[in-house]
């Protein structure tokens, strides 16, 4: 066993997109804030309607997956395939662009909090240009199990082991074998995991300070900061002087170049060009 220790801290930035949602924005900032095969995380998190009623109107993507998880509010969805999806408290969106997808998210709420996280995750070269595809994902599909010191863990995509019963998410089949774990722990309270070896891992907080690794390696993660963790196969993490949760996303690295232009994600600039002029000229999709 080699426990995974907290090697790379990444700090939220404040940024705005869409029509002018705020954001915190931790992975994606730059090309060296990034976690192979996670491309961008953002934190959205508000109870003023102005921070967010813009919402995120129609625009394009292509070459990778958006993965957006609400904890509290409620957006509608729309694409060019006709889909329609309401995105509420505790539900999720998983979005595959592939060759290219047009949509929009829009809040359908005019106050109250709006609050959640959406995620990029790349798509491996062979699998770029394959048909956009779309699933909402309800409350009710995302199992929720209690730990055995206390605390909950949610498992919106992959397998965890949970008081020794391995437990599936709803998403399933993805390339990267992704695991999306959202976990909460009271103060002191702690959660473990054996995870592969050959997958990176990063830890999101977001709400309190979390301790990572074992007692003689523990370092400590801010709140709305981004964790990386060293390799391993097993992660022990835990809630500090006061209740704590997080995000868990470990994921099979493509090791793969990345080139990006804003929402088109290929592994070529010429790539890119040609994502450019696709949809300009009505082709993306």
């Amino acid at each position: 066993m080699k426990m995974r220790v907290l090697k790379q801290i990444i700090e939220p930035i404040a940024v705005s997109d869409g029509g002018g949602v705020k954001l915190l924005r931790s992975l994606g900032q730059s090309p060296f804030t990034r976690v192979d095969p996670f491309l961008m995380l953002d934190e959205f998190s508000s109870a003023d309607p102005e921070d967010y009623m813009a919402g995120f109107p129609a625009h394009p993507h292509r070459g990778f997956e958006t993965v957006t998880y609400m904890l509290e509010g409620h957006m509608l969805h729309e694409d060019h395939l006709g889909n329609r999806g309401d995105l509420r408290s505790g539900g999720a969106q998983w979005m595959t662009a592939g060759r290219g997808i047009i949509h929009s998210e829009m809040p359908r709420q005019e106050s109250g909090r709006m609050r959640g996280f959406q995620l990029w995750v790349n798509l491996p070269a062979r699998e770029k240009m394959k048909p956009a595809a779309y699933r909402d994902i309800q409350p009710e599909e995302i199992p929720a199990y209690p730990l055995p010191e206390g605390g909950e863990v949610k498992i919106i995509a992959g397998t965890a082991l949970i008081g020794g019963q391995e437990i599936q998410g709803p998403i399933q089949g993805v390339s990267v074998h992704p695991l999306f774990l959202d976990v909460r722990l009271p103060a002191g309270g702690k959660f473990s995991q054996t995870l592969p070896t050959n997958h990176n891992i990063f830890v999101y907080a977001y709400e309190g300070w979390l301790a990572i690794g074992a007692a003689e390696t523990e370092s400590l993660l801010p709140v709305h900061s981004a964790g990386v963790l060293s390799d391993g196969n097993q992660i022990l993490i835990r809630a500090t002087d006061a209740p704590a949760a997080f995000l868990l996303l470990s994921g099979l690295p493509l090791n793969e170049p990345v080139a990006q232009y804003g929402p088109f994600v290929m592994n070529t600039r010429e790539e890119v060009e040609q994502a450019m002029r696709d949809y300009r000229d009505g082709r993306l999709v």
